[in-house]
């Protein structure tokens, strides 16, 4: 009997203790990835569980609000939401929270509840995590306006536009396509009249069809967008297409050379032509992807008054848009648009920079060779390739007409030249505009001048 009372006493104290344990065992891990501290119209829930073994006994979701509560996702009912599975232990549950899923949410305070729960110790208790996030509801989407007038824009050109955004935590621009084009406030061009003006830089490329849409846009920070159309005329403007013999004595002077100075990138070498349509192809993607990137890196504030100006006393050898079909062997091999211009002087010429500006990139650039580009403020940079030596630094403010280095034939230039091109949010655009005076004046100076700036 005693041993009896013994074994009961014992089973008593692992089954307490197992039972202890269990409690003190953690609830399934849960993260709110979207959104973040805003319900629009129209919002992404996305979340994530994870729990070990992939055990959950629920998992639920609500969205409350005063005395409601919206009952948006449960584990036995997926309802209208996405699961979906990245690992035996993980499960991410994607839904629609907004107001058009949700009518009866209204503007103001509400709060995102998720409440998961795990089988531990084979079950005997449950263990549970619960994560709230408080959110404000928005329903009301930005107003937008224009505020200038006589919106010209050259195909693979550029143009400059005033307009009012409301509120003023909205992200504004310009969208042209796919391709949007950010916009700053209006201090930053010296229009100081209204906080609500917003200004920005924007151009139609040349890859892009003359109908392209061209509209302002206005996104606040729960997702509401508001779009209006920019009244605007689009000017044709013909390119140049033009053909180009390359042979392997000139091959075998490139190739090597960017391969040994791009350590970073796969350059065939073995064979003269591959290396070449590579160079030409896939790396001049790359840089052109790289040079885009650092349109984010921007002022918002316009560090240039007047247009820019051309390298003194240079000839053209190449225009922006040179459509150049490439021969190899009297064969065609290659196809690609040259954005720039190409101006020659003399070999190994003083570099000034167009404008003033701050540098951002000085040094390789794969086919641009020895490469420097100056930031001039609201998304407007210019690029001076091919150079033989650099003479700046990245950080370093530069005066209209302060050198920067010396011309070249570093990266894939066939002579001494500077490869020069404009560009707006970090889309490649044609320099004529830039170089003009009565550009200038009429396009930008202008409607700065209309808004009460100077």
């Amino acid at each position: 009997m005693r041993f009896l009372v013994a074994l009961v006493v014992l089973a008593l104290v692992v089954a307490g203790g197992a039972w202890w344990w269990a409690g003190r065992q953690p609830g399934p891990t849960v993260e709110i990835r979207e959104p973040g501290g805003y319900i629009g119209l129209s919002t992404t829930l996305e979340l994530m569980v994870e729990a070990p073994g992939g055990e959950f006994s629920s998992v639920d979701v609500a969205v409350e609000q005063g005395d409601q509560r919206f009952e948006v996702f449960a584990l036995e009912g997926q309802g209208e939401a996405t699961v979906r599975q990245d690992s035996a232990e993980r499960i991410y549950v994607i839904r629609q929270i907004g107001q058009r899923d949700l009518p009866e949410l209204e503007e103001g305070p509400a709060r995102i509840v998720v409440r998961a729960t795990r089988p531990v110790v084979y079950g005997i208790r449950q263990a549970s995590t619960t994560v709230e996030q408080d959110v404000q509801v928005r329903l009301t989407p930005p107003r937008l306006s224009v505020v200038s007038s006589f919106h010209f824009i050259n195909h693979g050109g550029s143009e400059f536009v005033v307009y009012r955004a409301t509120p003023e935590d909205a992200v504004s621009g310009v969208r042209v396509g796919d391709i949007d084009y950010p916009g700053f406030p209006a201090s930053g061009a010296g229009i100081t009249s209204d906080p609500a003006l917003r200004v920005a830089f924007f151009a139609l490329v040349f890859a892009q069809d003359l109908k392209t849409p061209i509209q302002l846009f206005a996104r606040d920070p729960a997702g509401n967008e508001t779009l209006a159309p920019l009244d605007h005329r689009v000017i044709e403007v013909p390119y140049n297409r033009s053909r180009i013999t390359i042979d392997d004595r000139f091959i075998e002077r490139v190739v090597p050379a960017i391969a040994a100075s791009s350590t970073s990138e796969p350059i065939p070498t073995d064979d003269p032509l591959e290396g070449f349509l590579y160079v030409n192809g896939t790396m001049r993607q790359n840089n052109n992807d790289f040079i885009s990137g650092l349109a984010a890196q921007t002022a918002p504030e316009m560090l240039f008054r007047g247009p820019f100006q051309q390298l003194g006393n240079s000839q053209v050898e190449a225009r922006f848009a040179d459509t150049r079909t490439y021969l190899y062997q009297g064969e065609e091999v290659d196809r690609q648009v040259h954005l720039g211009f190409d101006l020659a002087v003399t070999a190994n010429v003083p570099i000034v920079a167009s404008q003033a500006g701050v540098v951002i990139h000085a040094g390789d650039l794969g086919i641009y060779g020895n490469c420097v580009i100056v930031d001039h403020g609201l998304g407007v940079q210019s690029l001076y390739a091919h150079l033989s030596s650099i003479e700046v630094g990245v950080g370093d403010r530069v005066e209209k007409g302060g050198q920067l280095g010396r011309s070249g034939m570093t990266g894939l230039a066939g002579g001494d030249h500077l490869h020069f091109t404009m560009l707006v949010g970090g889309q490649q655009v044609t320099p004529v505009d830039w170089w003009s005076t009565q550009w200038f004046q009429d396009r930008v100076q202008r409607k700065i001048t209309d808004a009460g700036g100077q």
